[in-house]
């Protein structure tokens, strides 16, 4: 049996401010899944340069909200954009970190990545339990080269409050409203079907154990672990594959100057090239730090992962963002995220660290 191929962080529980042994700086986060393997990387080379330890916890979105809340970490992870309303009411600041897509993986023997085609429809209505087994016309109608087998489907989603759930219902929610009235689009949903796993690891651990089974996994768990995907229709009608480019194709319109809180949803946007299922993953922060040189020094690893994290990001086949959102993202840190005192913690305009990802 193939195995997962992701690196554990192994998490270290410290209260906030607190330092490792010999002044090592120690920072502390939590949740979002999605984004984990690109964090762990850039967690591991940032110690490498600086000395600076990052622990990321990946423990799904919901949970890592209720810790940045509750101020039990530095900062939480969530690809579940929270509205400008519900900042301010929790004294928080959200700012986009990466772009990521969501695809389909499947266990069905001879089907390879890319080798099985669902329509929107299709995918709807496996997930809806209207679709049963992996021989229904529907699904072989798209798929005229496949012996598909007359085996049934399992459906394997999140059990957890989950970002990428969030997503991916979304989309669900954009293209079917049969799905939107019945289930709904949220973090946690109550599902037709199907067993649920604990995040994107549990995910594709479940699908890569059980033959005729299908979930929903961010792409990288995907590629690093060799798990078949199926492409999906997209919004105009095309079947592509999952790439760092279909996925920048469809978050190429986004506006983050003109969105407050930062708050945006990205799946089924328009475009020939644009993967269907896309989605940004935030960083969620306290506006007021009774910590300043912590919250300077978390700040410190987000401005060198902006600017130094980009090719480790494109290798895992996440978007980084464009240097024009950075710089409205930096603005924001100047404005809103302050010390105990009122004062700013993060100067405009400069950048706290030149080091190469190298």
């Amino acid at each position: 049996m193939k195995r997962l191929v992701l690196c554990l962080v192994t998490v270290i529980l410290l209260p906030l401010g607190a330092s490792l042994a010999g002044g090592e700086v120690a920072i502390k986060g939590a949740g979002a899944s999605f984004p984990y393997p690109c964090y762990s990387q850039w967690t591991y080379k940032y110690y490498e340069l600086t000395k600076v330890k990052v622990r990321y916890q990946s423990i799904g979105s919901g949970a890592g909200i209720t810790q940045i809340k509750a101020r039990a970490v530095n900062f939480a992870g969530s690809d579940v954009p929270l509205h400008p309303d519900q900042l301010h009411k929790s004294n928080l600041v959200q700012f986009p970190m990466l772009l990521g897509g969501i695809v389909p993986v499947v266990n069905l023997k001879g089907v390879r990545p890319g080798g099985l085609r669902l329509t929107p429809e299709v995918l709807v209505n496996i997930f809806l339990k209207k679709i049963t087994r992996w021989s229904d016309p529907a699904i072989a109608a798209e798929n005229p080269n496949l012996n598909l087998p007359d085996q049934e489907i399992t459906v394997v989603h999140r059990e957890d409050g989950s970002g990428t759930t969030f997503i991916f219902t979304n989309y669900l929610s954009k293209i079917s409203p049969a799905w939107k009235e019945k289930v709904g689009n949220d973090k946690e949903v109550d599902w037709p079907t199907g067993i649920g796993a604990k995040q994107n690891e549990g995910v594709a651990r479940r699908v890569m154990q059980i033959e005729g089974s299908i979930g929903y996994v961010e792409y990288a768990y995907a590629f690093q672990n060799r798990i078949p995907y199926a492409l999906v229709r997209n919004h105009d009608g095309n079947y592509i594959h999952p790439s760092t480019e279909t996925f920048m194709a469809a978050a190429s319109k986004a506006e983050w100057q003109k969105t407050p809180g930062f708050y945006m949803i990205l799946t089924n946007q328009p475009g020939k090239f644009s993967w269907p299922i896309v989605g940004a993953t935030f960083i969620l922060m306290q506006s007021n730090q009774p910590d300043a040189e912590q919250a300077l020094a978390t700040l410190r690893f987000f401005d060198w992962a902006y600017h130094h994290g980009q090719e480790i990001a494109r290798k895992l086949h996440y978007v980084p963002l464009p240097d024009s959102a950075v710089r409205i993202i930096e603005n924001t840190w100047s404005k809103e995220i302050k010390a105990a005192n009122g004062s700013g913690i993060w100067q405009p305009g400069e950048s706290a660290i030149s080091l190469a990802s190298h």
